[in-house]
């Protein structure tokens, strides 16, 4: 028996509107980003790095888990897409004294500044570049706090899934530093020396460029100059039919002056750029597709003094995406899913023990509102509608929601009371799709969950006319403070006669797990009378 579940509502996933009951194959896919077509041929250190496992088409996407749990984040983020113009960008003085501030009066450490900076970039990446796509990762350190900076990226990157590689070819011979390198070591992250390294564009799927920060004078020495050339040899123009890998430069790209950018026209030119409490400069001159803020840990005493102007930090991200969003090209946009096997020896009889069975792993994995749900219906005319609701219990008589009956979807039970139900939890390349007829829960039922909602929900049930025009958000929130203030003293709250209950009696249950190459397993529950006894048959369904 699924318990009551009393989560409050966050913004929904976009695509609700789009999922009618047939709309049951990859929801995501329009928030995906694609990045590239090819796949890097047999390479060199084969026995080092281990067999490759690439999938078809290689790309990026926010899970629908993601974008339901994430809402402000993802609005946070639009808001953050601001011209150069809008964001502080600080001068290599002004960056110094910053720091300066920052490790004197202001209390922080050296290792404490690094550590901050390190998981910023990890997380960058892992915005953009997921680990089952770009795993194979090297970072090139300097000798100074850049390299640093890059050595604690590693060890996050080791915990966010990838397989990291390190060159570090001049290291510095401090107590923080040979921490550092202890650290990664105990990771069994593989240290490569400048002549060990491969043909970079073969080996690799991301390069972070640690090599030198805001504070660097002057012209590269060996084996950095090298190192900068080589990399700026990897541009892809379309030539071969591989993949280069994506560079990623922390602060400052190698090769660049900290304010005029890159002035010999040798420097690296970066597929993302991390920069670390403010952008410097001459990041006003990066025009790569992903720039991020790092740093999460500017406190107001500095945003105040040198007037900083900084966009806000979505949730609890280290990172925000700064300046324009990518360009997206809809059609390349796929995922070639990995799970385990999903057959019919596995899976439960009873469809309502299989979905309580993924029901528990999608809260075991961790998932936001797991009990989320498309809701499907269709009016007498045929005209077809979705939204989101959230699902309030399940036995075997059926899937229980509430909502205000007055509302559409309300109005089209009424005229044609069957619907569709649709559970996607993209963490397990999971779906689940039920149909059947749908009716009224009893009025004592609803009374029961109304009275087990938070007060406030209880309030908002009763003001929101659902589905109404209405002339603005003030009128919700002025009836909203007025009902607060007359049920102030903790009286009882009376349930609204328009709300209550709805319970989907299912006659089709579909189980779907994305596989490799869309031979994705559908399994597919349906009754039938044997011997009067109703029981239910599964079969498979073609993908």
């Amino acid at each position: 028996m699924l318990p009551l579940l009393r989560k409050s509502k966050t913004m929904r996933c976009l695509l609700t509107q789009l999922l009618l009951p047939s709309d049951f194959i990859n929801t995501t896919a329009i928030l995906k980003a694609s990045l590239s077509l090819h796949n890097p041929p047999p390479n060199p250190l084969s026995v080092l790095l281990g067999p490759k496992s690439k999938s078809e088409i290689s790309g990026f996407s926010w899970s629908y888990s993601q974008v339901r749990g994430m809402a402000n984040r993802v609005v946070s983020s639009i808001q953050s897409l601001q011209d150069s113009e809008s964001i502080t960008y600080l001068s290599q003085r002004e960056a110094a004294e910053i720091d300066e501030e920052l490790m004197g009066p202001l209390g922080f450490s050296v290792d404490q500044l690094m550590e901050l900076a390190g998981l910023s970039v990890a997380s960058a990446i892992a915005e953009v570049y997921r680990s089952n796509e770009y795993n194979r990762v090297l970072v090139i350190c300097g000798p100074g706090n850049n390299g640093g900076d890059g050595l604690v990226a590693v060890r996050h990157l080791y915990h966010f899934g990838y397989k990291p590689f390190v060159c570090y070819p001049t290291r510095t011979p401090k107590p923080l530093y040979t921490g550092l390198v202890t650290q990664v070591e105990s990771l069994a992250a593989p240290f490569l020396s400048v002549e060990d390294l491969p043909i970079l564009s073969n080996d690799f799927d991301i390069i972070v460029d640690a090599m030198f920060g805001f504070s660097f004078h002057g012209t590269p020495r060996p084996p950095f100059d090298d190192l900068i050339r080589r990399l700026t040899c990897l541009l892809n123009h379309d030539q071969t039919p591989r993949r280069s890998p994506v560079i990623v430069s922390i602060d400052i790209p190698s090769g660049w002056h900290v304010e005029e950018g890159d002035i010999s026209g040798e420097g690296i030119k970066p597929d993302m750029l991390v920069s670390l409490t403010a952008p410097k400069l001459c990041a006003k001159k990066f025009y790569g597709p992903h720039h991020f803020l790092g740093g999460r840990f500017v406190p107001p005493s500095i945003v105040d003094k040198y007037k900083l102007r900084l966009p806000p930090y979505p949730g609890t991200s280290m990172c925000v995406r700064i300046g324009k969003a990518p360009q997206i090209d809809i059609s390349a946009l796929r995922e070639n899913y990995i799970s385990p096997e999903f057959l019919e020896d596995q899976v439960k009889p009873d469809p309502f023990d299989q979905f309580q069975k993924w029901f528990d792993d999608a809260v075991a994995a961790g998932l936001k509102e797991p009990n989320a749900m498309a809701l499907s219906t269709a009016a007498e005319d045929g005209k077809p509608s979705s939204r989101m609701v959230l699902l309030k219990g399940v036995d075997k008589d059926g899937f229980v929601w509430y909502t205000n009956y007055e509302s559409r979807k309300a109005r089209e039970l009424s005229e044609n009371p069957r619907a569709s139900l649709l559970f996607y939890w993209d963490a397990l390349n999971r779906q689940v799709r039920v149909e059947g007829l749908v009716q009224k829960v009893s009025e004592e039922e609803s009374e029961q969950y109304f009275h087990s909602r938070p007060r406030g929900s209880q309030i908002g049930a009763i003001v929101s006319p659902q589905s109404s025009v209405i002339p603005g958000r003030h009128v919700l929130h002025q009836e909203y403070k007025e009902l607060e203030a007359k049920f102030s003293d903790g009286s009882f709250i009376p349930k609204p006669k328009h709300w209550g209950g709805y319970r989907l009696k299912p006659e089709f249950f579909e189980f779907w797990q994305g596989q490799e190459s869309r031979l994705h397993d559908r399994l597919h529950y349906y009754p039938r009378e044997i011997d009067g006894k109703r029981e239910w048959r599964i079969d498979r369904l073609a993908p």
